[in-house]
């Protein structure tokens, strides 16, 4: 989807439903936004229509991700398709303790078979570094809504590459968002 540049951002619904997670919705909708405007790079990008931004715990994206694809392990990202007739480019379900744990941050109360079973720490954690790998999160959810895939290798290399574009455009407009715990 190419915006023109008159036209005014998609509506982007944001849901913060981690107990612990500080965000800035206004900031995320202006990286969704960017890439919106950018999406001629990307497969022509996202559908029109609302976006919503779901952010979740393990346990409430374990809970989807057996609801909807039968596998009861926590993961990163879960996105869903939207509706175009219903004006819903689709959904992006992001786990903030995977994001956290990823890049070495403590959590506390998760429980250890859910722990045990999502990324693992990359080393300590840096100030920047879960804002930008929560942020990855959204990104592959809306590349994925713009039709990448990353279930065979080929696919996935496609999707790395792709992500790597996104990030860094994101990072050239000075838009990446700041997320906190």
């Amino acid at each position: 989807m190419t915006l023109p540049s008159h036209a005014p951002p998609r509506p982007v619904a944001i849901r913060n439903a981690h107990p612990l997670l500080r965000l800035d919705r206004r900031a995320v909708a202006k990286a969704i936004a960017v890439l919106d405007a950018h999406a001629v790079k990307f497969r022509g990008g996202c559908p029109a229509g609302e976006l919503s931004l779901v952010f979740l715990t393990d346990t409430a994206l374990a809970k989807i991700h057996a609801d909807f694809m039968a596998d009861p392990t926590a993961t990163d990202v879960i996105t869903f398709e939207g509706n175009s007739l219903a004006g819903l480019a689709g959904e992006i379900c992001v786990s903030a303790d995977t994001a956290a744990r990823y890049v070495g941050l403590p959590l506390v109360g998760t429980p250890r078979s859910i722990a045990s079973k999502t990324a693992q720490p990359q080393g300590p954690a840096q100030p920047s570094a879960f804002s930008t790998e929560l942020t990855l999160y959204l990104v592959h959810g809306w590349l994925h809504l713009a039709g990448y895939g990353d279930l065979r290798p080929a696919k996935k290399r496609l999707m790395r590459a792709a992500e790597k574009r996104a990030m860094a455009l994101l990072r050239a407009a000075d838009v990446m968002p700041v997320f906190r715990l």
